[in-house]
């Protein structure tokens, strides 16, 4: 008897809507993550893109716990000598809300071709408006 593996063009795209007002961070992005994966799925297969599309809503009523919202850092670098930048959680809340969940969920997929082709298919959004609706997303609630 073999393994069951799933073929890349057999797979069926589904699209999936979070809210995620009054969610904890880490652990919205951990059920994030694991839908892009789709590691919630039967036929779920290591190698192959799943290819669920995640829609995050309400990015910007997401809640982190303790003093992270102070004491976290965001840094990037501009590619120059002594170019290092860092921004804390609260001032990248009121920057731009869905940077956090999209560096979140990216911190816990997989380095390489595959892990970059699951991040494209998640779409963040500060408020609650999207313009996914055609393509008929289906609510997931996270808690």
């Amino acid at each position: 008897m073999s393994s069951f593996y799933q073929k890349e063009k057999e797979v069926q795209p589904r699209f999936l809507i979070v809210d995620l007002k009054d969610q904890v961070l880490g652990r919205a992005a951990t059920k994030i993550a694991t839908m892009l994966k789709g590691k919630d799925l039967a036929n779920y297969t290591p190698g192959v893109d799943m290819g669920t599309v995640v829609i995050a809503i309400n990015a910007d009523q997401v809640k982190l716990t303790g003093r992270k919202l102070d004491q976290k850092m965001y840094y990037r670098h501009t590619g120059y000598m002594g170019g290092l930048r860092e921004i804390n959680a609260k001032d990248q809340m009121k920057k731009d809300s869905t940077q956090i969940i999209f560096h979140a969920v990216k911190g816990m997929l997989a380095r390489g071709p595959l892990g970059r082709a699951q991040l494209k298919k998640l779409k963040v959004y500060a408020g609650a408006e999207h313009p996914h609706s055609a393509q008929k997303p289906e609510a997931v609630a996270l808690a």
